[in-house]
């Protein structure tokens, strides 16, 4: 006879306790305390002894064409070359972002078959939205249904290569008596999955709610359990979105896929430099383009500046897609190394396209910008510039940056500026020009000048 008690568990991460704290003493989050019921019963340990086999991994057979392409590249690019058998994807974003119609084309163009299991729409509802994406396929199977006992008999009976769980939060196992999307049921559901798919060799895409805060929904151990995280991002008022890769087991996490809302849905962007270059003013003060690596793949951004007097006692630092304590280093730069005024004035900061930059390869152009719009005086249109900066203003070298220079040639730049170290490996290029430098004060007199 089971017996039932109720705990208190840390849905950011799983400290639990038997009473309600305000304030996680594992990890010092406010209020993330939800009440769970669970079953004690008493177990007997089995001394019986077990056969076990163990296989050398000589004799196990895997390969990498063993993945299940997509045939959406950009998706691909991000798994690290398509879907593992056997491998769980947990698939975040805010909501309305596009994280079911991204599935779901994923699964319409897989060449095998696919069970799409949906916990928040009906069945007639799933057809209305592939009629509206355009999707027709013969492998394609739909069922609705919220009970994982039913949703295991169901695989069982299509015996699928992948299997789409949406969402995790609306599963649950009958034999637990908590709610659907509490921690229990969330935690319980993914393991049991994930037991499933190791030993059937199917690869399931789960995808997840995430909190006010960003944070996948559900106990911090989920992204433990799964194989990879990947995150779909956007702004509400871009039509751009992008897929990054927070962990993955079988792949890089430094992959980006890009792609564009539209009314009949997503569509990969093949070309984001140009994208990102599209609707740039080519001569505002401010304005200055670079290049940012993400993955292998080197893409062109503007960063935008704008340098306003402050009226009031402390001036305002404002970003958008940049680290604001990185400004505020880069900011005491300028202002000790290189002479430039700004640390008195409102500075605001922006990566045009909503696209998110960590890489320190920017830095020397977001200087940039700051200075050309401080003295109110363009860049020139045809110059792109790499660079870290240094707390003593040098500037530091960056890596791949051949691919960085090819990818400016290749769009049409007859100009672009790098590290001074970063030019002692590169062969001669007779197609753009390479200005090279080595600390910020001589960037800021070269670059503002019209003779670049």
């Amino acid at each position: 006879m089971s017996k039932t008690r109720i705990k208190y568990v840390c849905s950011n991460c799983g400290y639990e306790s038997l009473r309600w704290l305000g304030k996680c003493p594992e990890c010092n989050s406010w209020n993330s305390f939800t009440e769970e019921i669970i079953e004690t019963s008493k177990r007997k340990i089995s001394t019986a002894k077990t056969k076990v086999t163990v296989t050398s991994i000589n004799e196990i057979p895997a390969t990498e064409e063993d993945r299940i392409k997509t045939n959406i590249p950009e998706f691909d690019r991000v798994l690290g070359g398509g879907l593992m058998p056997g491998s769980v994807i947990l698939l975040g974003g805010d909501p309305g972002i596009g994280k079911s119609t991204l599935a779901m084309q994923a699964a319409a163009n897989v060449n095998e078959k696919v069970l799409y299991v949906t916990g928040e729409e009906s069945e007639k509802q799933i057809k209305l939205r592939s009629s509206r994406l355009h999707l027709k396929s013969e492998n394609f199977f739909v069922f609705a249904e919220t009970d994982l006992a039913h949703i295991i008999a169901a695989i069982n009976n299509v015996e699928p290569a992948v299997v789409v769980i949406d969402s995790i939060q609306t599963m649950y196992r009958s034999e637990l008596e908590n709610s659907p999307g509490t921690i229990t049921q969330i935690r319980e559901c993914t393991s049991f999955l994930m037991d499933e798919a190791k030993k059937k060799h199917y690869s399931v895409i789960i995808i997840g709610h995430v909190t006010k805060e960003g944070m996948i929904a559900g106990p911090k151990i989920l992204e433990h359990i799964v194989d990879t995280v990947i995150q779909f991002e956007g702004e509400t008022n871009h039509s751009f979105r992008i897929l990054r890769s927070l962990k993955n087991r079988f792949g890089s996490t430094n992959e980006i896929g890009i792609f564009e809302m539209r009314e009949d849905g997503l569509r990969e962007v093949k070309n984001p430099s140009e994208l990102f270059l599209s609707e740039r003013d080519r001569k505002i003060p401010g304005s200055v383009v670079t290049s940012t690596m993400e993955g292998t793949r080197p893409i062109l951004i503007e960063v935008q500046a704008l340098v306003t007097p402050s009226n009031f006692g402390y001036p305002q630092r404002v970003t958008t897609g940049f680290d604001q304590r990185r400004l505020s280093i880069l900011l005491a730069v300028l202002e000790k190394r290189a002479k430039q005024r700004v640390l008195a004035n409102n500075i605001f900061v922006n990566m045009a396209g909503g696209v998110r930059i960590s890489e320190p390869a920017v830095d020397l152009a977001i200087c940039i910008s700051i200075a050309s719009s401080l003295r109110d005086k363009a860049v020139n249109n045809q110059t792109v510039v790499i660079g870290e900066v240094g707390l003593g203003g040098e500037i530091r070298s960056v890596n791949n940056i051949e691919k960085r220079i090819q990818e400016a040639e290749r769009l049409g730049f007859s100009n672009v500026v790098i590290p001074a170290k970063n030019k002692k490996n590169l062969k001669n290029n007779e197609k753009i020009k390479i200005f090279s430098v080595e600390n910020l004060l001589d960037t800021v007199s070269l670059l503002l000048k019209p003779s670049v």
